[in-house]
């Protein structure tokens, strides 16, 4: 009877994982990219609810700033971690 040396469970590990890491990788990129007009969206939101109820013409040019930059603060911090490699330190 032959002996066959099985290959070792890392390489298959590794084989199959790196395909599982590519789609989550691009699973961050995709909420990087969702993320700014989401954030957009709910600020305009807020403020023509504000305007609607409370009369503050002012309040939709407000919410649509404060929502892009929420939005571009949260897109940079998710782009920030998407450069770290996945088994690094802290």
């Amino acid at each position: 009877m032959a002996f066959n040396n099985p290959s070792s469970d890392s390489e298959n590990k590794r084989k199959s994982s790196s395909g599982l890491n590519s789609l989550v990788q691009a699973e961050r990129l995709m909420q990087i990219a969702f993320v700014l007009p989401c954030a957009m969206v709910v600020g305009w939101g807020a403020g023509w609810a504000v305007d609607h109820y409370f009369h503050m013409h002012w309040a939709v040019a407000v919410g649509l700033v404060l929502g892009i930059v929420a939005g571009m603060v949260s897109a940079i911090r998710m782009a920030m971690d998407a450069m770290k490699p996945a088994g690094g330190s802290k």
